[in-house]
């Protein structure tokens, strides 16, 4: 049931609390929009590009390269952002580049931002892996620890020193990954010279997935007054047929404001309305934000729009910033996940960010096709395997109403130096920013703090206990989870989570070709897990290679008729135990995808129902029928959802 609003107000006031003390980040992190206060630059295109090719890949730190325009400092080439590096030129030694690479653009600033002192100057880069350093004008700026999240500078003062209104941007970016660092890895020097020239090293890595590097994401200069909205939380009820939003707004630059906050719906007409820092916002006939597939009208948004107002004695200062707002909750018991008050069942995917020729940069047409394949398979929801997504991708997920659960970029914790302290602080300091970033998308609806993690080791206890409590105390309105290898007895940090997922290959990896022992098994594993802990599962991961166009029978491993059989046997275990605490599926995984080269890959992982390039394989058509059947089954779709043809 929902919560009474007294406790609705209360539970939105200490998240506010613990907010207002600190525990996130110094600075909020609100996407660069437009608006009558607000200019976007936007700097995607050709940046100039050079790889640090030094046995120590110091040299560009030891010449100072940041100092002179990059083309100065040896040669360079054309590298497009957003995109990573690796598969762009025909250099296997740039694909496979461990180290600091530089990048270079440079632009002319907007007159008025020089000018006018009353203007801010942001400097923002959307991500790049896994560590930076940016300079403007030879300047340093800011830095960054970790890939996948976005980091940001005011540049004001350093673009104004030149009046010509010049702007060089310098980025050194270092995909080198420890066992300290979120995804780990470790360096392994090859020092024996009869077998390996000399400066030989490895990049050791325990994830699969190929370990893609660059500036992913878009880099912006963007514009705020010196007086601005800084930070807004949001948290959403309702009761009954009224939707409560409760706020909190963050303001710099000025010691006394005056705040209006709007909520508008999709016609742009006010619904409520508040002034100050802080309140609830009351929506009569609230419109509420639903899974796709669930409701006739998923998806919905509102507007929150909040205008500023502040005067320092010379100036007085206007800022708007509009945030979509989806009204909706969620909570958690010992058998059911529940939005809105209603049973949810996740059927969906895992994915990756990752695709031909531009790795893991962001590319519109690639995640408009993703989101059209997902609505054609009748996919409600995925998992950000095994890495924070794009803020453009969640958006979407926002107003199509795919469900997300959140996962943050540790994946691949094996060693047990990973464990320690300065491991532990990193963590800390990623899932800060995580839900800093995220905290306001409704699509978002559990946090993921791991993939896989050893975690029988004996400091994984303590290491997992201290991250999901953290995790809890930063965003105490959703549950928390990692994900879980298939050994249930191992797994220590279990206990603190709310959904327990599980990975596991039957007739894979354990078993291989053995497709008789997936129900008893999978039966097995479910209830081991249930009778233990007494949470609800979700199928975290599942699956089998198919290499596609290769058709054997009776089916033997890596053709599509034996992926189609292991997702079958995994269904008929689904649907009896979805009736008492199975609450999720997600298929491993959505579309092929790059790995590193080894003699269990093929070029690549070809667990996709998709092809790389987003063709369908066999498989894909056995869980569209079957989605769309389980979206069905609930009784609540209109008549023109039924029929996944007529899409």
């Amino acid at each position: 049931m929902c919560l009474p609003v007294t406790r609705q107000v209360l539970r939105a006031l200490w998240l506010f609390a613990l907010l207002d003390a600190g525990l996130l980040l110094d600075g909020g992190m609100l996407y660069p929009r437009e608006s009558s206060s607000r200019e976007v630059k936007e700097l995607s295109g050709l940046w100039v590009f050079r790889a640090d090719r030094s046995p120590s890949r110091k040299q560009g730190f030891d010449e100072a390269w940041y100092k002179q325009r990059l083309e100065e400092t040896g040669p360079v080439i054309d590298m497009p952002v957003p995109a990573s590096y690796n598969d762009i030129t025909q250099d296997p030694a740039i694909r496979d580049f461990i180290g600091w690479v530089w990048y270079e653009r440079e632009l002319v600033v907007p007159t008025h931002w020089i000018r006018d002192d009353t203007i801010r100057v942001v400097l923002r880069v959307g991500s790049a892996h896994y560590n930076s350093i940016v300079w403007v004008n030879g300047v340093s700026v800011t830095q960054h620890e970790g890939g996948h999240l976005p980091f940001e500078a005011e540049v004001s003062d350093v673009i104004r020193k030149d009046p010509t209104g010049s702007c060089r941007i310098t980025t050194a970016v270092n995909n080198t990954l420890t066992l300290e660092t979120l995804p780990p890895g470790n360096i392994q020097y090859m020092n024996d010279r009869t077998r390996y020239p000399d400066g030989f090293f490895v990049q050791s890595i325990y994830f699969d997935f190929f370990n893609y590097a660059g500036i992913h994401r878009p880099v912006l200069l963007y514009t705020t007054p010196k007086a601005y909205v800084d930070d807004i939380t949001v948290v959403t009820n309702f009761s009954d047929n009224t939707g409560l939003v409760s706020y909190i707004v963050s303001v710099k630059g000025a010691v006394t404001a005056a705040l209006k906050v709007t909520l508008m719906d999709k016609q742009g007409h006010c619904v409520a309305s508040s002034n100050g820092p802080f309140g609830v916002l009351k929506v009569q006939d609230v419109k509420l934000w639903w899974p796709y597939l669930t409701h006739e009208n998923p998806g919905y948004l509102y507007s929150m729009e909040v205008r500023l107002s502040a005067a320092d004695g010379r100036t007085t200062y206007e800022d708007v910033y509009t945030l979509p707002v989806g009204i909706r909750t969620v909570n958690v018991t010992s058998t059911q996940f529940l939005i809105n008050n209603k049973p949810f069942y996740f059927h969906g995917v895992n994915k990756h960010e990752d695709s031909d020729i531009r790795g893991k940069g962001l590319d519109w047409p690639l995640i408009v096709k993703d989101f059209n394949l997902l609505k054609w398979l009748g996919a409600n929801s995925f998992r950000t395997s095994h890495y924070p997504y794009a803020e453009e991708i969640l958006q979407m997920c926002d107003r199509h109403g795919i469900v997300v659960i959140d996962e943050s970029p540790a994946v691949g914790i094996k060693d047990i130096r990973s464990f320690g302290n300065a491991s532990l602080s990193h963590h800390l300091i990623v899932m800060e920013e995580l839900v800093r970033r995220d905290k306001n998308h409704a699509s978002v609806v559990m946090w993921s703090v791991a993939n896989e993690p050893a975690s029988e080791m004996p400091p994984a206890d303590y290491y997992f206990k201290t991250v999901i409590k953290h995790t809890k105390d930063l965003d105490p309105t959703r549950p928390v989870t990692f994900i879980s290898s298939s050994n249930f007895a191992r797994d220590k940090g279990v206990p603190y989570v709310d959904v327990i997922c599980i990975n596991n290959y039957f007739s894979w990896y354990h078993d291989p070709g053995h497709l008789e022992v997936i129900l008893i098994q999978l039966n097995t594993e479910y209830e081991n897990w249930h009778g233990k802990y007494k949470k609800p599962i979700i199928q975290s991961e599942y699956g089998a290679d198919a290499v596609p166009g290769v058709h054997v029978d009776p089916p033997v491993m890596f053709t599509e008729e034996y992926q189609k059989i292991v997702l079958q046997n995994y269904h008929k275990v689904f649907d009896q135990k979805r009736a008492q605490y199975l609450i999720g599926e997600l298929i491993w995984n959505f579309a092929d995808f790059m790995t590193t080269q080894g003699v269990t890959r093929v070029v690549g992982n070809k667990k996709g129902i998709f092809t790389r390039q987003r063709q369908p394989k066999a498989a894909a058509f056995v869980l569209k029928e079957r989605y769309w059947r389980l979206a069905n089954e609930t009784g609540r779709l209109p008549l023109w959802t039924k029929y996944p043809c007529s899409l």
